[in-house]
């Protein structure tokens, strides 16, 4: 019987720590289940109403916001300070129907000291940031609609509490330069703990700048050796081209997970810190694919096809590693990757495979490249510059692509015969030589991309042969934003 858990096994030289999911894949972490109205329903009309109830409210209150376009005074914007909910209980501000009450003006809600308040169903049309200080904990925002005004620079929403929860909204619509959602902390260096972000939808962002167009943002350059745990899973990219980072990680020990970048720019990005677990996701028919920097990383059962770039990239260093007490200038360099696991990824159809990079002194060391599925019909399906004690087992390459200078020994050339499925992943078929052909030990996974169980003898790359449907596919619009179960 396969198990409708995703658990993830330890892996070799990660620190990452790995979140188990509840069941059904599909549902939320129990700390994000919407929570039953324990204290009084409160319906309000005008934002003076609004504030009232806001300020009155405690454990449990529920405050209804009637559907309407509500200009918010740039001096009087809407205040939640000091206001505590509980874990059970959280303080829930809704408008009377998902995208049907409407923020306009400078700013909308402002947080400060406050913890277990939750934001849902507003459409925000703002010019200034909304923020997440770090004096409030345990802020949710859920099920909203983020299209602020697009202003030159402008970043639309920042997290730096613990335990904040981003949800099911859409961020859509930005040509300029800014990002969707940053994530820091306090001070210079710190980072906010524990932030959830899943289920949402990012698309369409035209900014045609070099970078600065990030749609999630997980911390900053002098943030990098901060140690952050935040869970970024189940959320969906679509034309995400305001920044070759879609996912731009620059802080350590978090986990990226089941996300799926279609047709986009932007790829994930390990640009600083160390730590971090990607795995389980979907790259398709965009540019970038996966790129490292920084130490002990685990890259895992990632499907990437289509992609006019570079699909995966173990970048190379300015500075060998980075740390405590570097200057400014330092900290802003590439960190060269050591002791990073990939394995069991699914490379298709790509304009290039596994690529290095030249351009810097620092070389990646201590890296391990195995039980990977590479198929393509162009350019070099491995093509690294130099390296340091690398470890390359069981991949198995095929297609007129050149095998490019992958050692002799850390491959096998032969043909996986891939399926298209109805998802347009393709997936191995019943006599695929890649069924039972993983050799990794001990194993970095215990289930596949679609969720299918490994078991003892596992395949190579992101997909463990199975005749049952996938538990697990590709993100979809109705998977993710306000209207997604």
């Amino acid at each position: 019987m396969q198990r409708r858990t995703f658990l993830t096994g330890t892996a070799i030289g990660a620190a990452a720590a790995v979140l188990p999911l509840s069941a059904p894949a599909y549902a939320s972490s129990a700390r994000c289940r919407p929570a039953r109205p324990l204290g009084p329903t409160v319906d309000v009309g005008s934002l003076d109403d609004l504030q009232d109830a806001i300020d009155a409210a405690g454990p449990g209150t529920r405050i209804v916001v009637a559907n309407g376009t509500y200009t918010v005074p740039a001096a009087k914007p809407i205040t939640v300070t000091g206001k505590h909910g509980s874990r059970s209980a959280p303080i829930t501000i809704v408008a009377a129907s998902r995208g049907g009450a409407v923020l306009r003006g400078e700013r909308s809600f402002v947080f400060d000291a406050s913890s277990d308040v939750t934001v849902s169903g507003f459409s925000f049309r703002q010019s200034t940031t909304l923020e997440i200080p770090p004096t409030c904990t345990y802020i949710r925002l859920t099920r909203n609609d983020f299209q602020l005004a697009d202003i030159e620079g402008l970043h639309w929403v920042m997290v730096r509490g613990d335990e904040a929860v981003i949800d099911r909204n859409h961020f859509h619509g930005k040509t300029t330069l800014g990002i969707f959602l940053g994530i820091e902390g306090s001070g210079s260096e710190a980072m906010a703990q524990g932030v959830h972000v899943h289920r949402n939808h990012f698309s369409d962002h035209t900014f045609a700048g070099a970078n600065g167009g990030e749609p999630i943002r997980l911390g900053v350059s002098p943030r990098a050796l901060s140690s952050a745990h935040a869970l970024v899973e189940y959320n969906l990219f679509e034309r995400a081209n305001g920044d070759p980072e879609a996912i731009s990680v620059k802080s350590s020990d978090n986990v990226i997970r089941y996300n799926t970048i279609r047709n986009s720019l932007g790829g994930i990005v390990l640009r600083h810190g160390n730590g971090t677990r990607v795995e389980g996701n979907y790259l398709i028919a965009g540019e970038e694919g996966v790129r490292i920097y920084g130490n002990d990383h685990v890259i895992v059962n990632n499907y990437l096809a289509g992609l006019t770039g570079r699909a995966m990239v173990i970048g190379s260093g300015t500075e060998r590693d980075h740390l405590p007490g570097e200057s400014a200038e330092a900290r802003r360099g590439n960190d060269a990757p050591d002791r990073v696991l990939i394995a069991h990824n699914t490379l298709f159809d790509n304009a290039d495979g596994i690529s290095g990079e030249s351009h810097r002194p620092h070389e990646p060391r201590d890296v391990t490249v195995a039980d990977n599925l590479l198929v393509g019909e162009t350019g070099s399906l491995v093509e690294m510059a130099t390296t340091v004690r690398f470890t390359w087992q069981s991949n198995i390459l095929f297609g007129a692509a050149a095998d490019g200078n992958i050692p002799a020994g850390g491959f096998l050339r032969a043909d996986p015969r891939l399926v298209p499925g109805s998802d347009g992943v393709y997936r191995l078929s019943s006599t695929s030589r890649a069924i039972d052909a993983a050799t990794l030990s001990p194993s970095p996974v215990t289930h596949d991309i679609d969720g299918d169980a490994r078991g003892g003898a596992r395949d190579v790359g992101a997909d463990e042969y199975a005749t049952a449907a996938p538990i697990r596919r590709p993100l979809t619009p109705s998977d993710v934003g306000p209207n997604a179960r």
